[in-house]
């Protein structure tokens, strides 16, 4: 799967769960639940404890999710990512080293800005796509204006991100959204709760897919 199948498939995924497990097996356990929920495409920050041998773990033994690394910072950190199996990087703030990394290895790289002179500034360094966070604080009306002078830019809405909001976001011009504990809740994921993780990603891809 090249950078365009896994750009286009994060575009009609419309969702990616941002997740942060105590362990590789609630990682895998959650990734199942959300595929059952209609959801494929999940975030693991580095913030988690063990992170990148969770990484290589979970693309092993479920090739078909898309699994990606979030909250890198650093050259390295991308490059020991993507050898773990991680099919994009996310980045919480412009880091031009990580996107060039990314670039040079055919990865997707979503970079975070928040900024209209970040956003711009991730696009030049050579972003796929540009991380607005935290979105919550100016909601869909911001992703809206930024698309006006940026048309071309593609805009990945993190934070804010629920059921009664995704489709609003979406609306406003949004490549895909992200959403953590909106949609994977702390407690769900500690105790292995999948059938209610499964129904919450149900309601968000209904949410999602309720746009026209």
């Amino acid at each position: 799967m090249n950078k365009s199948d896994i750009l286009s498939r994060l575009r009609a995924q419309k969702v990616i769960a941002l997740i942060r497990a105590d362990n590789a097996d609630n990682l895998v356990g959650c990734a199942r639940a959300l595929q059952a929920g209609g959801l494929g495409a999940i975030e693991l920050t580095m913030t988690t404890p063990g992170a990148l041998a969770m990484c290589a773990k979970v693309s092993a033994e479920l090739p078909d999710v898309l699994l990606g690394l979030g909250t890198v910072l650093d050259a390295e950190t991308a490059r020991q990512g993507i050898a773990a199996g991680a099919k994009f990087i996310v980045t919480p703030a412009l880091r031009p080293e990580v996107i060039k990394v990314c670039n040079a290895a055919g990865v997707p790289v979503l970079s975070g800005a928040l900024t209209p002179t970040e956003a711009y500034s991730a696009h030049e360094c050579g972003a796929d796509v540009i991380k607005i966070f935290p979105a919550e604080f100016f909601g869909p009306a911001y992703i809206k204006s930024l698309k006006a002078p940026f048309p071309k830019l593609e805009f990945l809405p993190t934070g804010g991100v629920t059921p009664e909001t995704v489709g609003d976001f979406l609306k406003a011009g949004a490549f895909a959204t992200a959403a953590g504990s909106a949609l994977v809740a702390p407690a769900a994921l500690k105790t292995g709760d999948w059938a209610a993780i499964t129904k919450r990603a149900q309601e968000f891809v209904a949410a999602a897919n309720a746009l026209k």
